[in-house]
């Protein structure tokens, strides 16, 4: 048990290097509705690249050697990403879930795969699922995730549960509070 508990923190140590990068676009980046056909030549084009990359490829040969490889998992899964192949992010994020359903950020990436892919209301159940699933002893090193994860369910709810949402505000700024977009919309919900 000790074991997989160190390859966990290692495979998380990992992906945090490696997808530094994406996560902050994704605290950063607001999303808007755009139309279904762009949505859709969007995933044309990243399942094309996705099947024409070796480094996929090869990982996928790796996972059929051994499925529950978590940590091919997820390299293939930020593959996916860097792609911008969202459908198989998410699918290969849920995989993971199911085999270590412990461990926060594969909520957290799917999360962010689904908001990438524009679907609101699956990428809010992710990030309330990762608020959940985060440890008491990971939260100091997880938050600006949380800040931004709380932020997003505020911003989802701030419509259709206001009280809600100044709640998720109010964590949010707990976490970062010098997050400018929680700041406002703080200042738009206590008004």
């Amino acid at each position: 048990m000790k074991m997989t508990k160190m390859n966990i923190r290692n495979l998380f140590l990992g992906i945090m290097m490696i997808g530094t990068a994406g996560f902050a676009s994704a605290q950063t980046t607001q999303t808007d509705s755009t139309t279904s056909t762009s949505s859709t030549a969007n995933t044309t084009v990243a399942t094309t690249a996705t099947q024409s990359n070796p480094a996929i490829e090869a990982l996928k040969k790796q996972i059929e050697a051994n499925p529950k490889d978590t940590e091919a998992l997820s390299k293939l899964a930020g593959a996916y990403q860097e792609a911008s192949d969202w459908t198989n992010a998410i699918d290969t994020w849920k995989k993971i879930s199911v085999l270590v359903p412990d461990w926060a950020p594969s909520y957290y990436s799917q999360a962010y795969a689904y908001q990438n892919a524009k679907d609101d209301a699956n990428a809010k159940l992710a990030y309330e699922k990762y608020i959940a699933t985060v440890k008491p002893e990971e939260v100091e090193q997880n938050k600006k995730n949380l800040a931004y994860a709380y932020f997003y369910v505020a911003f989802s709810e701030q419509q259709s549960n206001p009280d809600k949402a100044k709640e998720h505000i109010a964590k949010s700024l707990q976490y970062d509070p010098t997050n400018q977009d929680a700041i406002k919309l703080s200042q738009a919900l206590n008004s």
